[in-house]
C-alpha cells in the first residue's frame, strides 16, 4: 500500500480487519519493521484519540515519531498564484518537500471550514500534500473524511458481532455547534464494503452528500429505524445543503436507553453527554466506545505496517 487517504487504498477490507484484530493479541510482533523510520504528524487541528492512537501504533512498529501543531509554526498556503503579501509565511509546494526528507511517512490531520463547500469537497489540505509530498500520506481526518476511524469500526463491529450479518444503523444526534461529515461520509462508506444490514437515520434536510450514501436505506423515523439493530452508530453532522449550518436541535434525536434497546452504542467520541446521548446509554454495558477508541491504535497500526512494507 502507498498510502491512505481513503477507505479504498485498502486492497482488501475484509482481510486486513483480521490481520488488525491478530495484530492486537501482539502488538510488537513487528517492532522492528521501522526501525530507523520516522513518521511526521501534522496537526492543522486538535486532536486527542487520533494523535495518541497513531503515535501509539507507530512506536509499536518500532517508528520515531515527530509531530507539529502547524498552525503554531507557519499559516502555510496552499493556493496556487498567491502572492503571498498576507499572513501565510510558507507554501505547500516548499513545506511538503521540505517534511518529506525528515519523515518517511507523513499522517495529517485538517479539519472543513464549514463554510466553503467548495473549497472542503477539493480537499485542498490532503491534495496537496499528496502532490507534493515524495513520502506515503496518511489521512488522520480531512475535510470530507476520517478512514482511520471507520477502519478502527469495522474491527469494533467485527470483534463483537453476533451473527454473520448484523444490522448496523448510523443514527443523527443533536449538538450545539457545527460538526463535519468526515466521520459519518467514512463509516457509511466503510458499511458499504462490509456485509452488514445498514442503513441511516437523521431528520429530513440532514442528509449527506448523495455521492457518498449512494442507494443506502435512509430512514426519517429514528425509532423505526433502530428496531431489531445489532450496533447503532450516533453522530451529529452539520447540514450538507444548506452547508454548514445547524439547522435542527430537536432534543427528541438524542440517543436514549429505551431507544437502543439491545444494540451496541458507538461514537467516535469525543462525545456530549445528555445532548447526544445520555448517560444510561454511555456508562451501560451496551456502550463499546471505550473498545472502539482502542482499536484506533490498531486501525493505525495495521495501515502503517502496510505502508512500511511497500517503502
Amino acid at each position: 500500500m502507498k498510502k491512505y487517504t481513503d477507505i479504498n487504498d485498502l486492497e482488501n477490507i475484509s482481510k486486513t480487519i483480521q490481520e488488525a484484530i491478530q495484530l492486537k493479541k501482539n502488538p510488537y510482533v513487528f517492532e522492528n519493521l521501522g526501525k530507523h523510520k520516522t513518521l511526521v504528524m501534522l496537526f492543522f487541528n486538535s486532536s486527542l484519540r487520533t494523535r495518541l492512537s497513531t503515535e501509539k501504533a507507530a512506536k509499536h512498529l518500532g517508528m520515531q515519531v515527530m509531530t507539529l501543531n502547524v498552525n503554531d509554526a507557519w499559516n502555510i498556503e496552499f493556493e496556487d498564484g498567491t502572492i503571498m503579501n498576507l499572513d501565510k509565511s510558507e507554501h505547500v509546494k516548499e513545506a511538503a518537500q521540505v517534511i518529506s526528507q525528515y519523515a518517511d511517512i507523513i499522517a495529517l490531520r485538517a479539519f472543513p471550514t464549514l463554510t466553503d463547500k467548495e473549497k472542503d469537497t477539493s480537499e485542498i489540505v490532503l491534495k496537496s500534500f499528496e502532490k507534493f509530498a515524495t513520502v506515503p500520506i496518511i489521512n488522520m481526518e480531512s475535510a470530507t473524511a476520517h478512514p482511520l476511524q471507520a477502519l478502527a469500526d469495522a474491527i469494533t463491529i467485527e470483534e463483537l458481532k453476533t451473527k454473520k450479518r448484523p444490522k448496523v444503523v448510523l443514527s443523527w444526534a443533536p449538538h450545539p455547534k457545527a460538526l463535519p461529515h468526515a466521520v459519518a461520509n467514512s463509516f457509511v462508506n466503510m458499511m458499504q464494503e462490509i456485509d452488514v444490514d445498514f442503513s441511516i437515520t437523521h431528520p429530513k434536510g440532514y442528509e449527506l452528500n448523495s455521492e457518498v450514501t449512494k442507494n443506502t436505506s435512509i430512514n426519517y423515523n429514528q425509532e423505526e429505524a433502530l428496531k431489531d439493530a445489532d450496533f447503532v452508530y450516533v453522530k451529529n453532522w452539520s447540514n450538507y445543503t444548506d452547508y454548514g449550518k445547524v439547522s435542527n436541535q430537536d432534543t427528541h434525536w438524542m440517543m436514549t436507553k429505551k431507544k437502543l434497546g439491545n444494540a451496541k452504542f458507538m461514537h467516535c467520541l469525543p462525545v456530549r453527554r445528555n445532548i447526544v446521548v445520555e448517560d444510561a446509554v454511555l456508562d451501560s454495558e451496551n456502550s463499546v466506545v471505550i473498545q472502539q477508541a482502542n482499536n484506533r491504535t490498531f486501525s493505525a497500526q495495521i495501515v502503517l505496517k502496510k505502508i512500511l512494507e511497500n517503502l
